[in-house]
């Protein structure tokens, strides 16, 4: 019986494996799913700083009381201990990051100030008003001591790095990434350094998903078996240590499509076979108790790389520990009119709007083995199987692989 998208897509979730955790240095984990909270280890900014270069007063005292011209007691650059104005009527020069010196609350930037000298002192004179505050980011401002600054399920970004080298976070907790086998299967297939004889064609669906498994840091092993029962059996048994298997190809109803009946005489699981929805409807999931979870993709080109980025990556995702993020919606771009009673993946370029929108521009697609038709493409929008006709305007999610 075929499963209707969203069952399907439920019955992978359900499935989930936590691969674990492994304490990195912060240096080495970007691109990985964070298992632990970072927490702020003093207040965020640690100290009243100067956010402009100026000259630090105390407002109430001097220009409160329409004060304009300060001489100069000293300079408060950054990484200086804290100093503190002698006399209320002066200042001191402040550079930006500094801490605010001692009795002052209030920084004039150097372009709202006239330098010059008096007896040999220097001197500024305010040309432009001052509100009291101003120009000071406050301790704390960002956050109190003990915060959490990045909840467990982020995604370790530039941003992370940088928030986890200023609280001394220099080894983290993150989700360990799983070990992947890509598994080609096809008499037809012959290595890219090959030439193909006119019957033959290159590999590349194991090579698209390799690709597409580095995105998430995971470097899978490649492996081609011929459609030839015992081998393929052999090759499985050699990767039972493994948490995933990702097969492409020998999936449907073809008289050489050997994968269902030999995963289920290995003992996997099967969770369902075929789903309602177009590129992909072969789509295989099973699962061994004691072994790995098995992605049978079909062979067309189109069709793997789609079920990959709507099934596959979410489950992996989650398995590493990440926070499912909602699914993005776009405006189609044109009429469309798909006639099955099937969900269909529609390769679309995503153009941002004025408005703020996503548009969904559909290219010239062929079939589920136009494998070019990705190169103009970002994402595939999800057509729901109740509508043959699709207006343009009308929303619809995309599953992004760009």
């Amino acid at each position: 019986m075929l499963l209707d998208v969203s069952t399907a897509y439920a019955a992978v979730m359900n499935t989930v494996r936590d691969f674990g955790t492994e304490q990195l240095s912060f240096t080495a984990a970007t691109g990985r799913i964070l298992r632990e909270p970072v927490l702020a280890d003093r207040p965020f900014p640690p100290f009243d700083r100067a956010t402009m270069d100026g000259i630090a007063i105390n407002f109430a005292e001097s220009y409160g009381k329409g004060q304009t011209i300060f001489g100069v007691e000293d300079i408060q650059a950054a990484g200086v201990p804290r100093k503190q104005l002698g006399n209320m009527a002066n200042c001191l020069e402040v550079m930006t990051g500094a801490v605010i010196p001692e009795l002052t609350d209030t920084v004039v930037p150097y372009e709202h100030l006239q330098a010059s000298e008096h007896e040999g002192f220097k001197r500024f004179t305010i040309t432009q008003p001052v509100q009291k505050n101003q120009n000071i980011h406050w301790e704390g401002a960002d956050g109190a001591a003990g915060k959490t600054l990045i909840a467990p399920g982020a995604r370790i970004t530039p941003a992370e790095a940088g928030v986890l080298a200023t609280v001394g976070k220099y080894e983290v907790s993150v989700g360990r990434l799983p070990r992947v086998a890509v598994i080609a299967t096809g008499d037809e297939l012959v290595e890219v350094t090959a030439t193909p004889a006119p019957h033959q064609i290159r590999m590349s669906n194991v090579y698209s998903l390799a690709a597409s498994l580095q995105g998430l840091g995971i470097t899978a092993t490649i492996h081609h078996v011929a459609d030839h029962k015992p081998a393929i059996q052999q090759l499985f048994e050699s990767l039972r240590n493994v948490d995933v298997w990702i097969c492409s190809g020998a999936v449907s109803a073809g008289k050489y499509d050997h994968l269902p009946v030999i995963l289920e005489e290995m003992g996997m699981q099967r969770i369902f076979h075929k789903v309602e929805q177009r590129p992909g409807k072969p789509f295989l999931f099973g699962l061994f108790k004691d072994g790995p979870v098995v992605f049978a993709l079909p062979g067309n080109p189109v069709s793997g790389f789609m079920c990959f980025y709507r099934y596959v990556q979410p489950w992996l995702l989650a398995g590493m520990g990440h926070q499912v993020a909602p699914v993005p919606y776009a405006v189609l771009g044109q009429d469309v009119t798909f006639n099955k009673p099937l969900t269909y993946f529609l390769p679309v370029q995503l153009q941002p709007q004025p408005t703020g929108e996503l548009k969904a521009i559909p290219h010239n697609y062929n079939n589920s083995g136009d494998l070019p038709a990705l190169l103009t493409a970002d994402a595939f929008m999800e057509l729901p199987a109740a509508q043959d006709h699709f207006k343009a305007g009308e929303s619809f999610p995309v599953w992004r692989f760009r």
